[in-house]
């Protein structure tokens, strides 16, 4: 009897020279589709994966889910990985084999399969957390296989593979890109990229126009945060409303990108040691990533706000190495969703030629105080308070400077 297989199929080269390579070996291979935004044929994807070989095929709608339960917290948290990746990829990929294992449970079996490459961070993304969710799982990698590697060197085998089999690939030997899409992000890699000095091509984005075509006038738009996360989108120009977050998320990207927000081209440091370089497009991610960040501003308390952000580092870390379901993350989620319960209001901002700026900020539940703050009035501040606040706070400066008159300073 065949054994089964659960593998995360996502139509792409990778995975579809995997599927029919598995089969030949003899295995039953369940396929499954996670939908978590892609723009992507799902029925063409399920007729691709039975005619290569699979038994079935589970398609399963995560959009919602990916939204709310993954990239709502993690940009609560203000996670963003060496300070300029939106972890479009990294988030994704936790709900994915969360998904896979319940499929696998109900087929029966605990083997798990994936087509994420034996150099990348995806590899570690999908087997940890099959790992926390189903400690008795076994998992089939390819990419680490010495048989396979015998017969697939990188992605010119592959096409290779699927040119001889029939096997349709959208991917070509003169544009041969790695590519993830969801409703966060898009990415590209591999091919003329590896060349970290060369310029992406002005066809290899999708999401983002060049910022210097995009609209020659500004872009004004509303956000309403509650506890941190965006629910409501207005456009005042055209009376648009939006309060659905699938909905609101969608007209933002669309928003955002038709005015060259959002691209990113940078070389980062991969969990397994590797540098790698990638493109992203990220443009509604950006613009909700700069409004809570400047209604925080009015809404967290300081020290709050510090210790928060002295932890973002840590904490986009932790989800881009894969530790999503890790006890550490959800401990430390538990405080990000603390923090987070204040930032209320609405953000008013511009998106203009590759920029998005806040313009105007509100909330019922701010911390500013525009009389105490005001260098017009008084507004109930005694400034004379400053005077001990000031000596107390440079006491240490004093005594520290009078060692160093004495000669004190340890030459």
């Amino acid at each position: 009897m065949a054994e089964k297989v659960v593998l995360a199929y996502s139509g792409g080269l990778d995975t579809s020279v995997i599927l029919h390579w598995l089969a030949d070996k003899g295995y039953e291979i369940v396929a499954y589709l996670a939908e978590v935004g892609q723009n992507e044929d799902a029925e063409a994807v399920r007729a691709k994966a039975l005619a290569i070989g699979a038994s079935k095929i589970y398609i399963e709608d995560l959009r919602r889910e990916f939204l709310l339960d993954y990239v709502f917290p993690a940009f609560r948290g203000g996670a963003i990985y060496e300070g300029r990746y939106l972890l479009g990829t990294s988030l994704a990929r936790p709900l994915i084999a969360a998904r896979q294992v319940e499929i696998a449970r109900r087929e029966g079996t605990n083997l798990l399969g994936h087509g994420a490459t034996g150099k990348g961070n995806d590899q570690v993304r999908f087997e940890m957390s099959a790992i926390a969710l189903m400690p008795d799982v076994r998992l089939l990698s390819p990419w680490k296989d010495r048989e396979f590697l015998a017969q697939f060197s990188g992605r010119q085998d592959m096409i290779a593979y699927s040119e001889k089999h029939g096997i349709p690939i959208t991917v070509s030997r003169a544009k041969p890109y790695s590519q993830d899409e969801n409703l966060l992000h898009l990415s590209f890699e591999s091919g003329e990229l590896e060349d970290p000095f060369a310029r992406p091509k002005a066809d290899t984005f999708q999401r983002c126009v060049d910022p210097r075509l995009a609209p020659d006038e500004e872009t004004v738009i509303e956000l309403d945060f509650r506890k941190g996360d965006p629910v409501a989108l207005r456009v005042p120009a055209t009376g648009e409303s939006f309060n659905d977050p699938l909905e609101l998320f969608a007209r933002l990207d669309k928003l955002a990108g038709a005015n060259g927000v959002g691209r990113v081209d940078m070389v980062e440091n991969r969990f397994v040691g590797l540098k790698n370089r990638g493109v992203y497009e990220t443009p509604a991610g950006t613009v909700i990533a700069a409004a809570r960040r400047d209604l925080e501003g009015i809404t967290m308390d300081r020290e709050v706000l510090h210790l928060r952000d002295s932890l973002i580092p840590r904490y986009a870390e932790m989800i881009y190495y894969g530790f999503w379901f890790a006890p550490e993350r959800e401990c430390l989620q538990a405080f990000i969703d603390k923090a987070a319960e204040h930032v209320n209001g609405t953000v008013r901002l511009t998106l203009y030629k590759g920029s998005v700026t806040p313009i105007g900020r509100s909330s019922a539940g701010s911390l500013y105080d525009s009389e105490l703050a005001s260098m017009d009035v008084i507004g109930g501040f005694d400034q004379t308070d400053s005077a001990g606040f000031i000596k107390l706070n440079a006491l240490r400066l004093q005594l520290h400077a009078f060692r160093l008159e004495r000669g004190g300073g340890g030459k």
